[in-house]
């Protein structure tokens, strides 16, 4: 095994240790990682423990029952894992004048595309959460440039001076702007001076995809 690169064998055996070790409140047995993984001979066990051992994924004392433990290492990079939010990249969004929207080939990135941020960025458990890349430039005031990600989570509820994600339904628009309900009609305000705001006189005309919930800034 080159230095550093576990075989799938050895992460199966991390993973069972973490998840028995944490079911159990101590930790599993050889008997126990070699039944879990289909290891049948103790000896490649505990091969494979020593080996975890000298990558600094484990610590074990040979004189103890069970005398396994993770080390500061695993579990720093599994409190990594689990303070990270993956979020899907699904396409884009418009800060300009509504502009039609494009075919599905040209607005979905790839199934894998995604952004990761920490939990703590946002107040959200991650559920229905998505990310847009923005195109254009009518939210400049509020610190969204062009190739700007924002992260959105699915709601139709909003209030007035939220930052939305919507569709115009008569038009087959879709924008970015700040909302606004004034009477029976609704205001559609960008963040740039220079573009006047949009009047949507018929609610039944517009459908809020999403709010912004986070703004992810691209480095020139």
């Amino acid at each position: 095994m080159t230095k550093g690169k576990l075989s799938d064998r050895q992460r199966r055996m991390l993973d069972f240790i973490r998840h028995f070790s944490d079911e159990n409140g101590y930790p599993p047995s050889i008997r126990d990682i070699g039944k879990a993984v289909g290891i049948s001979s103790t000896s490649v066990v505990n091969y494979n423990l020593n080996r975890l051992v000298e990558e600094g994924y484990l610590r074990r004392d040979q004189n103890v029952s069970r005398g396994i433990r993770l080390s500061e290492k695993l579990t720093r990079a599994t409190q990594q894992v689990v303070d990270t939010l993956r979020i899907p990249l699904v396409g884009r969004i418009f800060a300009s004048e509504p502009v039609p929207l494009p075919s599905t080939d040209s607005l979905m990135f790839g199934v894998d595309e995604a952004i990761e941020i920490t939990r703590d960025m946002i107040p959200s458990s991650g559920e229905g959460l998505f990310a847009l890349e923005v195109k254009g430039d009518s939210m400049i005031d509020a610190m969204i440039n062009d190739g700007d990600i924002v992260v959105m989570k699915q709601d139709l509820e909003w209030r007035n001076g939220d930052m939305v994600a919507v569709w115009l339904v008569d038009r087959e628009e879709t924008t970015l702007k700040h909302i606004y309900r004034e009477g029976n009609r609704i205001r559609l305000q960008p963040a740039n001076p220079t573009m006047p705001p949009i009047y949507i006189n018929d609610p039944k005309n517009l459908q809020v995809q999403g709010k912004v919930m986070l703004v992810v800034r691209q480095l020139q």
